[in-house]
């Protein structure tokens, strides 16, 4: 039987993944999408759209599709599929792989200030200023719901879910987005203020030089923590050479 491997995805780095694994011969790759976005894009090999029902769902899943390996390529604030993914593993003694493109870090002339949740973010905000690029994503905006003094600019792949806050625009797109098509957006809506989660890559870091060459505050909000005893690998070489499928 060939060797089945389980990735779940949802970030560039998956997606990178499942093309090297479903090129190998004698390898089946599925890939497990949440299904919040509409339209995803094309996925080499397998793939399903759904969740699992839990860690004991997804344990289920693991021993009734007969899954060698899973790799766990969940976005970086994915943090409860993240914890049943290493229960699941734990439960059913499939080795698990997280990975993790490595967090953005400040550079010379940012104007950072780091948040632990997107709660923080929003009691940060106030102080460092009235108009706000918020590029959290769709989810948790319940956090700046109340702040009823500030315009939101809110950037997001899918239409935002309420609560939001009370003035409030709504910019629907898709990166990557060139440092120039960011720095216009940041003049035309005169943004003073950016908030942002530590996601890593490059497809959206240009708003962090667009923004440190204008000179304006970014509100960093944090990743939570891996489950304890889980560490992560920072790149799919990594994950391919723990599958041990690196060599030629």
């Amino acid at each position: 039987m060939s060797p089945h491997v389980l990735i779940l995805g949802g970030t560039t780095e998956a997606r990178r993944l499942a093309t090297d694994l479903a090129a190998r011969p004698g390898i089946r790759v599925t890939t497990s999408l949440a299904g919040r976005v509409a339209r995803p894009g094309a996925l080499d090999g397998e793939v399903r759209i759904g969740g699992f029902g839990g860690a004991e769902g997804l344990a289920d899943w693991l021993r009734a599709h007969h899954v060698d390996a899973l790799v766990d390529a969940t976005h970086p604030f994915a943090e409860t599929i993240t914890a049943n993914a290493a229960r699941a593993a734990g439960a059913t003694g499939v080795p698990a792989i997280v990975l993790r493109r490595p967090g953005w870090r400040p550079v010379p002339g940012d104007r950072w200030y780091d948040a632990a949740s997107p709660a923080a973010a929003a009691e940060a905000l106030p102080r460092l200023g009235r108009r706000v690029l918020l590029t959290t994503g769709r989810l948790g905006l319940a956090a700046f719901a109340h702040l009823r003094d500030l315009h939101f600019v809110v950037r997001s792949v899918e239409p935002p879910e309420p609560p939001l806050p009370p003035d409030t625009e709504v910019l629907l797109a898709r990166g990557p987005f060139g440092l120039d098509d960011e720095t216009e957006l940041l003049r035309a809506h005169r943004i003073e203020v950016l908030v942002t989660k530590d996601s890593g890559g490059e497809a959206t870091s240009a708003k962090l030089t667009a923004a440190r060459e204008l000179g304006l505050p970014v509100v960093v909000v944090r990743r939570p923590p891996l489950p304890d005893g889980v560490t992560a690998v920072a790149d799919v070489a990594d994950v391919l050479d723990r599958l041990g499928l690196s060599g030629p």
